[in-house]
């Protein structure tokens, strides 16, 4: 099967899908009593990365995300097409993990899967570095991939390159960031997808303190809370991966 015979497998399953009277709607009102923190939700990335996830759920996260408002929902590729067609004429966009988490695909297969995902529908996407090159010591092969990987990229989605902070010694840390700030990549991620580390206002201080203020920053990893959001802000995050995302507008 080729990925325009995968696409439109996946569409037809949305339409079958969207037929179901058991899904919620997708714009239903937000009732903004019981959402406190209801300013927030644009910052907010609605992840549904989870490996059991169903496409139930994911029909139900995009209904919540047009109903709070979230700047996103993050879906694994695969899921991408689905998500798109639910989020049709909202202003809530889908995002995508490129050889994620571990970052040990090949270039071609993560050129591929970049292509795949613009292809049904992503308008931003995170991007992971080759991590067994930088481990490796070979910076100059980290910054090719990443610059490929922007470069097909275009202007068709923006590119978020994945600091995956807890792998990396600390002369490490600060050679994967100054790759990704001489990519000129738009945003860089701070994640902890690998480690369970939880998201803290020094890890964005620090990668503000190597990169300047030219890069947003995303941040995520165990964000359960507005106060969290808001003290990640003011360190410098404009960004936030959350699966708590519908607790953290609603403060339940």
């Amino acid at each position: 099967m080729n990925t325009d015979e995968i696409a439109s497998l996946v569409r037809e399953k949305l339409r079958h899908a969207l037929a179901s009277d058991r899904l919620p709607p997708s714009d239903a009102p937000v009732n903004y009593a019981a959402a406190p923190h209801s300013d927030l939700a644009q910052v907010l990335e609605h992840s549904l990365l989870n490996p059991d996830m169903t496409e139930k759920r994911i029909l139900e996260g995009c209904a919540e995300a047009v109903r709070y408002g979230f700047a996103n929902v993050c879906v694994t590729p695969a899921l991408a097409s689905l998500a798109a067609g639910r989020l049709s004429g909202s202003s809530v966009l889908v995002s995508s993990p490129v050889g994620f988490p571990h970052g040990a695909a090949s270039l071609v297969s993560k050129c591929a899967e970049i292509r795949y995902c613009i292809q049904c529908g992503a308008k931003e996407l995170d991007l992971s570095l080759n991590i067994v090159a930088a481990k490796s010591g070979r910076w100059d092969e980290v910054y090719r991939d990443l610059c490929e990987m922007l470069n097909i990229a275009g202007n068709r989605a923006v590119c978020k390159a994945i600091y995956e902070q807890g792998l990396y010694t600390d002369d490490e840390k600060k050679r994967v960031l100054e790759t990704i700030e001489r990519s000129r990549a738009p945003y860089l991620k701070i994640s902890n997808a690998l480690t369970g580390k939880k998201a803290e206002s020094g890890d964005v201080r620090f990668v503000r303190s190597q990169i300047g203020s030219r890069i947003g920053i995303k941040i995520d990893g165990g964000i359960k809370t507005a106060q969290t959001v808001m003290e990640l802000q003011a360190a410098g995050a404009q960004r936030f991966g959350c699966s708590a995302s519908v607790a953290i507008v609603t403060g339940r």
